[in-house]
C-alpha cells in the first residue's frame, strides 16, 4: 500500500461517521496488542483552546528533551498533521505501512460486523506509531466530547486538562455548557491528575469538581493571576509569568508565544498547570524550556498571521467561544483599518451567533461555502452576515474572494478568514501557492 491509497483506505471509512463508544476501538486496539497501555499521556479536551494548549505543552516537553508524541485533529493542509513526533509529520512511508498493518485487522472486523470509524482507525494508527517510535510520552487531544471519544481508551494520564467549554456540537453532546462539561470531564481518571482553564462560563466548574470528586481525583484551576501582559502585537504576545514556586522556580520568568488574543494567555496559563503537574511527578521541566517551547510554537488557522500588506489573518473558529475570542482580536489589534472579512460556515454550527460577534466589525465581506456536505451555502450565509454588515457578496470561488478582498483592503487595511477549518485549510492552499 502506498501513501495515496492509505489516504484513500482513511477516506473511505468517513461514510461510517461518528459513533461515540469504546467497545470497537477497545477491540481494535486489543487485536493491536493494546499500544496506548505502554504510553504515558496528557489528555486534553474542551471546546476552545484545546489545540493551542496540546502545542504549548508538546513544544515545551520536546525543548526538555522528550520524545514527544502529538496527536490533534482536524488537520488543515496535511493529513499527516495529525502525527508528530518532536515536531516532525509521521513520514508518508511509515503512515502507509502502518495503514496497512491496521487495514487487516478493521477488514477482519468487518467480516465480523464490528464497523471502525475513520476517527477510531486513525487513533489506534496513532498509537500503534508512538508505541513502535518509543515516545516519553503522548500529548493527546480529544476529538468530540470526551467520556466516549475514541481517545479516552486509555486507562489513565499524568494529566488530564479542561480547556474553555462552550456551545458545540450540541447534538452529540448536549444542548447546555453543564451538558458538555459533563462529557468533557469523561476523561478526568480515577485517583487521577486534572487542570481546568478558569476563565469558564457559569456553571461549569462545578461539574468538574463533581467529577473531580467523584474520581477522587486533584484538580488544579489555571491561576490567570500568573499570566501578566507585558506587549503584544499582530505577531504574538510577550508577558511575564510569576512562577511562584512552580517548576522549582521562585522568579518571575518572561515568555512570548506567537499567538495573539487575550484568551491566549489562558490557554497558556492553563498549559504551564499542567507542565508543573508534569514537573512534579518528575519530568525535568527548565525555564529554558519553557521559554524556547512558548516562543517557537506554531499553530495553524488560529488567529494566524500570514501577511502584514495587508495584514491577513486566517482564523478557523467555529462556534460562539472561538467566534467571540476573535472577534475580541479583531478590536484590539484591528482597530482603525479598513477590514475585510471572508467567511465560510457549516450549516450545523450556531451560525447566527458566531456571525453576530464577528460581522459588525467589517466594512465589507465575502462569503463561501466550505467544501464540506454540511456546508453552508454562500448565499444562505450572506443573508445572516447582511444583518451585522451593509456591505456583503456571497461567492463561490474562493481564489477570487481571495483576490477581491486584498484589493478591497489595499495595504494598510486587513483580511480576516475565518468560521471554519474546512474553509480555513482551502484558502491557506491557495494563499500559500500565490
Amino acid at each position: 500500500m502506498d501513501y495515496s491509497q492509505s489516504i484513500q483506505k482513511v477516506n473511505s471509512l468517513l461514510k461510517f461517521g461518528i459513533k461515540p463508544g469504546l467497545e470497537r476501538i477497545g477491540e481494535l486496539l486489543n487485536r493491536l496488542g493494546n499500544p496506548q497501555d505502554k504510553l504515558k499521556f496528557v489528555h486534553v479536551a474542551g471546546t476552545n483552546g484545546k489545540g493551542t494548549a496540546c502545542t504549548l505543552i508538546s513544544n515545551v516537553l520536546t525543548a526538555a528533551g522528550y520524545k514527544t508524541g502529538l496527536y490533534t485533529s482536524p488537520y488543515i493542509m496535511d493529513f499527516r498533521e495529525r502525527f508528530r513526533i518532536n515536531g516532525e509529520m509521521i513520514p508518508k512511508d511509515e503512515l502507509s505501512k502502518l495503514t496497512e498493518r491496521v487495514s487487516k485487522i478493521v477488514d477482519e472486523m468487518k467480516q465480523e460486523d464490528l464497523i471502525i470509524t475513520e476517527f477510531e482507525f486513525i487513533t489506534a494508527l496513532a498509537f500503534l506509531w508512538y508505541f513502535e517510535q518509543k515516545c516519553d510520552i503522548v500529548v493527546l487531544e480529544v476529538g468530540l466530547g470526551g467520556r466516549f471519544d475514541a481517545t479516552n481508551i486509555i486507562n489513565t494520564s499524568i494529566v488530564s486538562v479542561i480547556m474553555s467549554i462552550s456551545l458545540d456540537h450540541t447534538a452529540i453532546l448536549g444542548d447546555t455548557v453543564e451538558k458538555i462539561a459533563y462529557e468533557k470531564c469523561g476523561i478526568i481518571k480515577p485517583y487521577g491528575q486534572a487542570v481546568v482553564y478558569a476563565n469558564q462560563p457559569d456553571g461549569v466548574i462545578p461539574v468538574v469538581e463533581n467529577s473531580v470528586k467523584d474520581n477522587k481525583a486533584s484538580l488544579t484551576i489555571a491561576d490567570d493571576s500568573a499570566v501578566k501582559l507585558i506587549k503584544t502585537d499582530i505577531k504574538g504576545s510577550e508577558f511575564i509569568y510569576s512562577a511562584k514556586g512552580r517548576f522549582g522556580i521562585d522568579s518571575e520568568m518572561k515568555l512570548f508565544i506567537p499567538f495573539i488574543g487575550e484568551h491566549q494567555l489562558r490557554n497558556a496559563s492553563t498549559a504551564l498547570e499542567a507542565l508543573n503537574i508534569l514537573y512534579k511527578q518528575g519530568y525535568k521541566i527548565t525555564a529554558e524550556a519553557i521559554e524556547k517551547g512558548f516562543r517557537t510554537a506554531s499553530f495553524f488557522a488560529r488567529l494566524e498571521l500570514i501577511g502584514e500588506n495587508p495584514i491577513v489573518l486566517l482564523d478557523g473558529a467555529h462556534n460562539p467561544g472561538g467566534a467571540k475570542a476573535l472577534a475580541n482580536a479583531i478590536k484590539a489589534y484591528l482597530s482603525g483599518k479598513k477590514k475585510i472579512l471572508i467567511m465560510g460556515m457549516l450549516a450545523d454550527k450556531d451560525v447566527e451567533t458566531a456571525v453576530s460577534y464577528i460581522a459588525p466589525n467589517f466594512d465589507k465581506a465575502y462569503t463561501l461555502s466550505p467544501d464540506n456536505p454540511r456546508a453552508m451555502s454562500s448565499e444562505e450565509l450572506a443573508k445572516v452576515v447582511s444583518k451585522y454588515c451593509q456591505d456583503v457578496t456571497p461567492l463561490e470561488d474562493y481564489r477570487k474572494a481571495y483576490e477581491l478582498a486584498i484589493s478591497d483592503a489595499e495595504s494598510d487595511g486587513a483580511v480576516v478568514i475565518c468560521g471554519s477549518l474546512y474553509l480555513a485549510g482551502k484558502m491557506r492552499h491557495i494563499i500559500f501557492e500565490n
